[in-house]
């Protein structure tokens, strides 16, 4: 049983830091390598001073709610993770742990709302007139893909862990 707990705490800590990657880092979709767009900002690099360049993002409705549900997502799992410790320590024997599993499984429903509106929007979000062809998803998209199944399988997992003594 404490192996269980320990595990499911890291898995939770570990999907909570990716989600935090993915949602503050740069590189959600990439140009090329010296250009880079995220959630927040466009990059390019400056290889006279080498570093990088950044702007705001031109701002649309689509881009607007993939920030807000990556932003609901990190809050929804943060607040899980809260409450499992609270839950842990308050918690009578025998009971389960059924509103962080929901908060997680929320937090693994805004996460993936965000990445397919990505994914199918990306015209509209980047709204820029270059081939979206000669682009890619960059990491932070892979990571916030990723974190889709383990928020949701952490999830399932809290609903059904019991409290032990």
């Amino acid at each position: 049983m404490v192996f269980l707990l320990v595990s499911l705490t890291v898995l939770h800590l570990v999907t909570l830091a990716m989600l935090l990657i993915a949602t503050l880092d740069k590189s959600w979709w990439i140009w090329a390598d010296t250009e880079i767009t995220d959630l927040w900002y466009s990059c390019f690099h400056d290889n006279a001073t080498d570093t990088w360049l950044c702007a705001t993002t031109t701002e649309s409705d689509w881009l607007q709610s993939v920030q807000a549900l990556m932003v609901l997502s990190v809050v929804f799992s943060s607040i899980s993770l809260l409450i499992f410790l609270g839950q842990l320590f308050t918690m009578s024997r025998g009971s389960l742990f059924y509103f962080t599993g929901l908060c997680q499984a929320f937090a693994g429903f805004t996460d993936f709302a965000a990445c397919l509106i990505f994914a199918f929007h990306r015209k509209e979000i980047l709204s820029d007139s270059r081939d979206l062809s000669k682009g890619r998803f960059g990491y932070c998209f892979i990571l916030a893909w990723l974190c889709v199944p383990l928020l949701l399988v952490s999830g399932i997992l809290y609903v059904h862990l019991h409290k032990k003594q």
